[in-house]
């Protein structure tokens, strides 16, 4: 498959769990990525596995200087951008009264603060280029409620209204830019390994979270990166401010 031919495409979070499985994917339909994470080496690493099509470079997404160096450096190596992966995310679980104000901020910096920075540093590049693609991880934590997630319900459902905007002022500005979320439940990931490892018993907890499921498991990352390779190509033109929503019909009940 090469629907994604020709493209530059910068994903956050790109070191590993969905960044990783979303440049994978995206490579391999003719795609070339960029993947931008605060570790590096794991980035790097993670590159060198997926082949020539596949770069890395360090990023902080809470750092606004360190977003518009990545894009300068992005505009004088390629030229253009034509996706961006919003992929990068924190969780920690934790009551509204349970959380401090430092593990607050720290949610919302990593998944509403940086994914804000990446859409408003990214359109001016990519309306020189003729448009391209916003892809913005949300969850469905950003749709639904849960009793102990409170700074993480509301960075995802930041995420998703933020989404909607940003498509809204592309269209209005007709720029060819367009913006879309991704709710994914629990994937098989570094995250949910933490989230479950923490429990006294990890694999009642993992047991656990299959049930929700009405699938009966979690996802697997590739699922996610082929619902994000679909948005980023050009069968997906008409789809802008939607909420692609992948999570085994947790929220159909």
């Amino acid at each position: 498959m090469d629907r994604l031919k020709g493209r530059v495409i910068l994903i956050s979070g790109g070191a590993s769990g969905i960044g990783a499985a979303c440049a994978l994917r995206c490579a391999d339909e003719g795609g070339f990525v960029i993947l931008a994470d605060v570790n590096v080496e794991a980035a790097e690493e993670t590159a060198l596995d997926i082949g020539p099509q596949a770069t890395a470079i360090s990023l902080d997404v809470r750092d606004e200087d360190n977003w518009i160096a990545v894009f300068d450096e992005i505009e004088d190596t390629h030229g253009r951008l034509d996706g961006l992966v919003n992929g990068a995310g924190y969780l920690e679980a934790g009551t509204v009264e349970e959380t401090d104000f430092e593990t607050w901020r720290k949610v919302l910096a990593v998944n509403l603060d940086g994914t804000f920075l990446g859409c408003k540093h990214a359109i001016p590049l990519m309306q020189d280029t003729g448009g391209g693609s916003i892809v913005n991880m949300s969850s469905v934590s950003g749709l639904i409620g849960g009793h102990n997630l409170a700074a993480y319900n509301a960075s995802k459902g930041g995420v998703r209204l933020l989404t909607k905007s940003v498509a809204l002022y592309c269209a209005r500005c007709k720029n060819g830019v367009r913006c879309n979320s991704v709710h994914p439940t629990f994937v098989d990931t570094p995250m949910v390994d933490d989230l479950v490892g923490d429990a006294e018993d990890p694999l009642r907890a993992r047991a656990s979270l299959e049930r929700q499921v009405p699938l009966g498991r979690i996802a697997r990352p590739e699922e996610i990166a082929a619902m994000v390779a679909y948005l980023l190509s050009p069968e997906s033109a008409f789809v802008t401010g939607s909420e692609m929503v992948i999570d085994g019909g947790v929220t159909a009940r």
